[in-house]
């Protein structure tokens, strides 16, 4: 018999090199006729079965004693579907080919993933369940268009590289390889010869599931179903509904007391749901849960950007987890850091031996704050990566929106940078120009493909329009963080009282710019870590004052415009700052421990919750000026500043706090309507263990003239307190 296959070609084979398999393995057409190849190591025997008959066709040739079989199919011309009978020892198995099965990935694939306009290219990378020629198994697909050679590898096949090459698809760079044998649960990663002739162990960079630290491979999963949207969840996101953020990290919410181990995400469903409801939080914020190596990155440098993280459980039990927040009427927004990744190995950094994901000149590709690598937004198939994977939450775990890390980082090339340690786009310029478009046709998708789920820009600088409409020239998010207002309040706050009087501008700044953008007050996770101290550590003063300036200060933020966020510990007044390996300090709760003072803040942030959600004047006309009116704006000596807020039919209540620890008795407030005014909130209550300063019901609006109006009111102003008042009409 003549040898079809030379001994050069079979040894590339053994050696891991050969790039090609398809061309030589499985069924062929030659003058003989048909021809039967397998590359099976370290078999002895191998018996060709066909499908239809179960009967035995022919035994193949070993040509190769390492494990390269061949033989000529007697009385066939034509290809038919067969299984192989193999031998190792005295044992022996009946395994389908991989090698007689067609290509799965069509020409309109290969067209729309290198043209990087694939909607989600997630229902076509990575891998999936399939079923071919009546075959079921798993479709491993992987864009590496600089390889030499990929195999995939895994639990199925000893983590041999030289058993399973893969299929190149030159129009898109993606290899394919359908492997019959591989089933749910079964570890995988990519072995991959690069440019450079370097061997390089990847895991999947669509993976649905990955392996929890240190161990680093990417897990057989099903894609989750599609969840749809529903009126009451996209009821919630709008703008004119009330938006009270609850931000948690998972890993230290809480803990199991008896070894300080992580929950999983059903018990952390059971505890926090019903918790969150019962503070009166409408939307939970999670940090990052995309699968990410290191623990004290919170999240924030991840890898496994499909993988749920493993720490918690499944997939599946991450999405039980959103359910049961469904199911309590709280929306959930999630974490997402499209702006960097780490260099683990194992991960997206050199992924087939070019800078593939990343840039390659380090002024454009490596962060040097965070000693990470930055996206290169100008390459279709990364783009096209990034924008389907906020698709993918959205969609297939019904998560409600997503919050963006980091929006300053990627728009700006300067970022962080001296001069000299950047390059300028194309116009001289230091706009991310890429990382912009990037952003805009990201939430133009979520727009077009999730309507109702909304997106939220942590952005730190004054880039204009955020949140305006990508059709009107800007970024397309939906809300936008209000770092300028939590800096310059959190700083007044820090002041002694006796100097707050010199920095009266810090808290009534905002209103200047307030319109421009549709803000969420944010006093987050960044806020009480790296020696900045917990809110409560911020405030000046004795433990009193401590408290009493912290309560001011909540009830200051839910009464002014913008939607609100609190990290998770801050509705306690955690005393010490947040540390991501430990459980918060719930005991604090106890009265025996931490006296009455914790459960008062507790209590107060309930309270302010549910009046919040009850009173369409504290959030309904949030972004229109028409919601809002200062009607105490220049008392620096007293430290006092008043404003009305308004619904849209008219509802109105005032807000009126003082930051200085001296009560003010008989405080005439001009009002704009004659009438009632009644207390529906005094931060200074006796429960919540303040000094009980207040007004005690309802205060009347006199024919006196004040601050510009006709009418105005007499009122008691607690020390370091916020009150509230209700107008309640004539």
């Amino acid at each position: 018999m003549v040898q079809l296959v030379s001994h050069s070609v079979i040894n590339q084979f053994f050696e891991g090199t050969h790039a090609d398999p398809f061309s030589v393995l499985g069924m062929h057409e030659t003058e003989n006729g048909i021809e039967i190849r397998a590359l099976l190591p370290d078999a002895q025997r191998v018996i060709v079965i066909d499908n239809e008959t179960h009967k035995e066709v022919c035994e193949l040739d070993c040509i190769d004693e390492r494990g390269f079989f061949t033989g000529i199919v007697p009385k066939t011309r034509t290809f038919f579907a067969y299984q192989l009978q193999v031998f190792w020892g005295a044992e022996s198995q009946i395994i389908e080919d991989p090698y007689r099965f067609h290509p799965m990935l069509t020409d309109l694939d290969n067209w729309l993933l290198s043209e990087g306009s694939h909607l989600r290219p997630y229902e076509v990378l990575g891998a999936h369940f399939m079923e071919c020629d009546g075959v079921s198994g798993v479709n491993f697909r992987l864009w590496a268009p600089n390889a030499r050679r990929v195999s995939i590898v895994g639990d199925f096949n000893y983590w041999d590289g030289r058993r399973h090459p893969m299929r190149f698809h030159q129009k898109s760079g993606v290899w394919e390889l359908f492997l019959p044998k591989a089933s749910l649960g079964q570890l995988y990663k990519y072995e991959l010869i690069d440019c450079h002739g370097q061997l390089r162990l990847k895991a999947d960079p669509y993976a649905f599931s990955s392996q929890l630290r240190p161990d680093t491979a990417s897990q057989i999963s099903a894609l989750p179903e599609m969840v749809e949207m529903t009126e009451k969840r996209r009821k919630a996101n709008q703008f004119d509904q009330p938006i009270s953020i609850y931000e948690v990290h998972l890993g230290s919410w809480r803990r199991n007391l008896a070894n300080n181990f992580w929950l999983d995400y059903d018990q952390i469903a059971d505890e926090l749901i019903p918790y969150v409801k019962e503070m009166g939080f409408t939307h939970i914020e999670f940090l990052p849960l995309s699968e990410f190596p290191f623990d004290g990155s919170w999240g924030y440098q991840p890898l496994g950007l499909y993988s749920p993280t493993s720490r918690f459980g499944t997939a599946e039990g991450f999405k039980r987890l959103v359910d049961k927040a469904h199911d309590a009427g709280i929306n959930v927004i999630l974490d997402w850091v499209p702006g960097h990744f780490p260099s683990d190995t194992h991960g997206l950094a050199a992924f087939d031996g070019t800078a593939l994901y990343e840039h390659a000149d380090p002024k454009e590709g490596y962060h040097q704050d965070w000693n990470t690598l930055i996206y290169n937004y100008g390459r279709n198939e990364v783009r096209n990566f990034l924008s389907s994977n906020a698709l993918y939450w959205l969609e297939r775990f019904g998560l409600d929106g997503i919050r963006v890390d980091a929006v300053a980082s990627m728009i700006y090339r300067d970022y962080s940078r001296a001069d000299g340690e950047w390059i300028p786009n194309q116009y001289g310029g230091r706009e991310n120009l890429e990382a912009i478009e990037f952003l805009k046709h990201t939430n133009w998708k979520i727009d077009s493909e999730v309507n109702g789920a909304i997106s939220i820009a942590e952005e730190s600088t004054s880039f204009a329009g955020v949140t305006k409409p990508s059709k009107e020239g800007g970024l397309g998010f939906h809300f936008k963080w209000n770092m300028g207002w939590m800096n310059d309040t959190l700083s007044y706050m820090q002041k002694d009282p006796v100097y707050r009087q010199y920095h009266h501008d810090q808290m009534t700044f905002g209103m200047v710019y307030q319109y421009s953008e549709n803000f969420v007050l944010p006093l987050s996770h960044d806020e009480v870590v790296h020696g900045k101290s917990s809110l409560l550590g911020k405030m000046p003063g004795d433990a009193w004052q401590k408290f009493a300036n912290l309560r001011a200060y909540y009830g200051y933020m839910w009464g002014y415009p913008g939607k609100k966020l609190l990290f998770m510990g801050n509705e306690f007044a955690q005393g010490r700052e947040w540390n991501y390996e430990q459980s918060l300090d719930w005991f604090l709760l106890d009265k025996n421990i931490g006296g009455s003072w914790h459960q008062g803040v507790h209590l107060l942030v309930k309270d302010l919750n549910h009046i919040y959600q009850q009173n369409a004047a504290l959030f309904e006309l949030d972004y229109d000026p028409e919601g809002f009116d200062w009607l105490v704006v220049d008392d620096r000596q007293n430290s006092i500043f008043a404003f009305e807020r308004r619904s849209k039919n008219g509802e109105r209540i005032i807000v009126v706090s003082n930051f200085t620890p001296v009560p003010r008795h008989d405080y005439r407030i001009g009002v704009n309507l004659a009438g009632q005014y009644v207390e529906i909130l005094n931060t200074d209550s006796e429960f919540y263990e303040g000094s009980n300063v207040g007004n005690f019901g309802t205060v009347s609006s006199e024919d006196v003239a004040s601050h510009e109006r006709a009418q105005s009111i007499r009122i008691s102003v607690p020390p370091l307190a916020t009150i509230y008042l209700k107008y309640e009409g004539e």
